[in-house]
């Protein structure tokens, strides 16, 4: 009997030395992998493949270790692999310009871009509140070529008693008004499990200054492929801000916009602060497109023009701003709304300078 133990043993010891010599040679090809990602700018862990990996090697297994053992075991591998992968390089971020130098233009195939050297906007209601509403005001967008629409369907407020949005019903509402109008849907998701279903209606997932660190949300936005629009902190830093976005690259998606939205100070002559410097210090340490939200930094219609001139002079990719046809009977920020012929005199104004300010030229 001692002398099958020892066989076996030794069976074991010879078995742990294969097993470390085709880790070896597993790792060196994972360095291989890792140089060529980083030579074509594909982020290095990709979620998809690492599933359909794990996927197959479960089918594959006849025991007698379970297949949630089997998947424990490569995860591990798959980690340790794509440790080596990202190498040094790791000391930037995915989101640094100084990894990816060139900029990452966001496209849409309806013919909308956000990040190509010219000027996008992002117009629309607060709050998706009805059909009828959400077509007036995607009516006038189509009218002057615009390609997106925002809306809320899912409203985070401050109180538990304000109006919290339509939800999935809300959705519906704006895929009606995109397959009308060809316009791009842009719209805010506050739970991680409402990704897949939203994921037929919008084309752009919004995340609000509230839940910028909801790290949950965060990661999971990073697993979709759609575009996600990352709205900064009520009192996040710069360096917060572009730390968020690297959640959601480091899960797969770099199709990351940026919005500044403004900031809380002591200040109260405007709804936030608007931190106008962030825009040319997030498109000088980052690759991704900024925004600027014009309604929310300011809270007041009077002066959103000249900041949004100042944003688009300053190298933002475009602009955000609200409005409602009617925004008296608003069921959400009622006075920062801009109504149709208040929005027919900002945009007159504003659109001849998107063509001055050539976010390339500056």
């Amino acid at each position: 009997m001692a002398d099958e133990l020892e066989q076996h043993r030794e069976e074991i010891i010879k078995l742990n030395e294969q097993i470390l010599e085709l880790l070896t040679r597993r790792g060196e090809v994972a360095k291989k992998i890792g140089e060529v990602k980083r030579k074509q700018g594909i982020i290095v862990y990709d979620p998809k493949r690492e599933k359909e990996m794990l996927n197959t090697l479960i089918d594959q297994n006849k025991g007698p270790f379970s297949d949630s053992v089997i998947k424990q075991l490569f995860k591990e591998i798959f980690k340790a692999s794509t440790d080596l992968q990202k190498g040094d390089h790791e000391k930037h971020l995915y989101v640094s310009r100084k990894l990816k130098p060139e900029d990452t233009v966001v496209k849409f195939n309806n013919g909308g871009a956000i990040g190509d050297g010219k000027k996008s906007f992002i117009f629309g209601p607060c709050s998706v509140e009805s059909q009828e509403q959400v077509d007036k005001v995607a009516e006038n967008l189509a009218s002057k070529g615009e390609k997106f629409i925002r809306g809320g369907a899912f409203k985070p407020r401050t109180s538990p008693y304000d109006f919290q949005g339509l939800g999935e019903e809300g959705l519906k509402i704006l895929k009606k008004t995109k397959d009308k109008y060809d316009l791009n849907i842009v719209s805010e998701i506050v739970n991680p499990a409402d990704f897949e279903m939203a994921d037929k209606y919008v084309d752009v997932f919004q995340i609000g200054a509230r839940n910028m660190h909801n790290f949950e949300l965060l990661k999971e936005a990073g697993r979709t492929r759609k575009p996600i629009l990352l709205k900064r902190g009520l009192s996040a830093t710069i360096e917060e801000f572009i730390k968020a976005a690297e959640y959601i690259a480091s899960e797969g998606n770099n199709n990351i916009i940026l919005c500044e939205r403004g900031i809380r100070t002591y200040e109260n002559a405007t709804r936030n602060t608007l931190d106008i410097s962030a825009v040319p210090i997030l498109k000088q340490g980052t690759h991704l497109p900024v925004m600027v939200d014009v309604t929310h930094s300011t809270g007041r219609k009077d002066i959103m023009l000249p900041t949004a001139k100042a944003a688009l002079a300053v190298g933002a990719d475009g602009v955000m701003a609200e409005v409602h046809p009617d925004p008296s009977v608003a069921l959400s920020d009622s006075g920062q709304q801009m109504d149709l012929e208040e929005f027919d005199e900002f945009y007159n104004s504003l659109s001849p300078l998107s063509k001055k300010y050539n976010t390339n030229e500056l």
